[in-house]
């Protein structure tokens, strides 16, 4: 049976049951105003996919959200009202409500907005067809600009104007790939608009900041395949624009060898198969990212006992270096290999620095504990602490 895309059910949307949430809808709509749910919480719904966080838009403007929010004993919180946006705090849980707006001015980074009661306006601000689909508090669609046929065909197309949607925010070149690997029907190819649009403006994405460049190439990495949108990014010197010096060959023999084992997507083994020069301060990766990253490239790319990764770091860290070989080397990693560094990550080093001591203290015992820790490793985990205690210093 085809799929009724006017409505979404609480079947499809449990958020559509929620309290609070109606209760959100219930107090603007009694200042006879309206108010939709909007984007992604709309789109994934439709397409049978988790939604992260609920979006509403609506036609009263920031001030009369607030009142209209404390009168129905809500708590509203002015976290972007410049923008437009007030945070409407009901059974706990933070809603951000967002009057209609219309673009103003923008210079590819940031824009002016005015304030709209037309529905149509906010639509066209948006970037995508697909993220401009409302719904009511009873699930019926709204589909401003005809953009559920895009829908149906999970196919990703900028609103109206693609130049001019991507000018107005040049990250929206990196959405529309991190889209395309999430919700797009790789079997069709690409909108040639889109790419053209983007080839144009490669420029633009020089001005963008590497905190939010980071986040959009986390974002797109995560997804299960993401290997259509590398290639596209690659042909349109994307790519090599935000990661010069990269290169997605490995990374492509790496993602479809994940699948092919069943294991899960992992951004920075993925980001680390890439190369490039100065990732991590290209993407401003936190530090915890930086270490994981650094780790995973020296396993891949320097040697080294991937057992001794496994145990010393993780099992996943391990086994995308692993990955990674296999990838360089052009050979199909093995199930059985996967195992064992998972197996290594939950060893315990029996020997303890109490083991050793009188006989050795300070540097020397540090420095016994680690040579016994290599031998023990290097053993396949097999010797135990007597055995260990007997072998013969270096």
């Amino acid at each position: 049976m085809e799929r009724d895309y006017s409505k979404i059910t609480p079947e499809d949307a449990p958020w559509l049951a929620s309290p609070s949430a109606r209760a959100v809808c219930d107090a603007i709509a009694l200042g006879g105003h309206q108010i939709f749910y909007v984007g992604g919480c709309v789109r994934n719904s439709l397409l049978g996919v988790p939604v992260s966080d609920l979006d509403m838009a609506t036609s009263a403007t920031p001030q009369q959200v607030i009142a209209l929010a404390t009168d129905a004993g809500l708590k509203p919180v002015p976290t972007g009202i410049d923008h437009g946006t007030i945070t409407v705090v009901s059974g706990g849980v933070g809603y951000e409500v967002t009057t209609f707006r219309r673009d103003v001015e923008t210079d590819g980074r940031r824009a002016v907005v005015a304030f709209s009661t037309d529905i149509r306006d906010d639509a066209r601000r948006r970037d995508f067809t697909m993220n401009a689909l409302y719904a009511d508090a009873h699930g019926h669609v709204i589909d401003p600009l005809g953009g559920m046929d895009d829908l149906r065909a999970r196919r990703v197309r900028f609103i109206e104007d693609a130049e001019g949607r991507i000018t107005e925010d040049y990250l929206r070149i990196l959405r529309y790939f991190r889209f395309h690997a999430w919700y797009g029907d790789t079997s069709k190819g690409m909108d040639p608009d889109a790419l053209s649009a983007i080839g144009s403006n490669i420029a633009g994405l020089e001005t963008l900041s590497a905190e939010r460049v980071g986040a959009e190439i986390k974002r797109l990495l995560v997804a299960d395949d993401p290997s259509t949108a590398l290639a596209a990014m690659s042909q349109t010197n994307v790519l090599g624009t935000i990661l010069p010096g990269s290169d997605m060959r490995f990374a492509l023999l790496m993602i479809h060898a994940a699948a092919m084992l069943g294991l899960p997507p992992n951004w920075l083994g993925r980001l680390v198969s890439l190369g490039g020069e100065a990732v991590p301060e290209r993407l401003r990766l936190s530090k915890a990212d930086q270490r994981c990253y650094a780790t995973i490239q020296t396993g891949a790319f320097e040697g080294g006992s991937l057992a001794a990764i496994a145990f010393e770091h993780e099992a996943e860290i391990a086994i995308q270096a692993y990955l990674i070989r296999c990838a360089i080397a052009e050979s199909f990693p093995e199930a059985a290999v996967v195992a064992e560094l998972e197996k290594a990550a939950l060893q315990v080093f029996p020997v303890r620095a109490p083991d050793l001591m009188p006989e050795y203290a300070g540097a020397d015992l540090g420095a016994r504990l680690a040579q016994l820790k290599a031998a023990w490793i290097a053993s396949g985990f097999t010797l135990d602490k007597e055995a260990l205690i007997t072998l013969p210093a270096p």
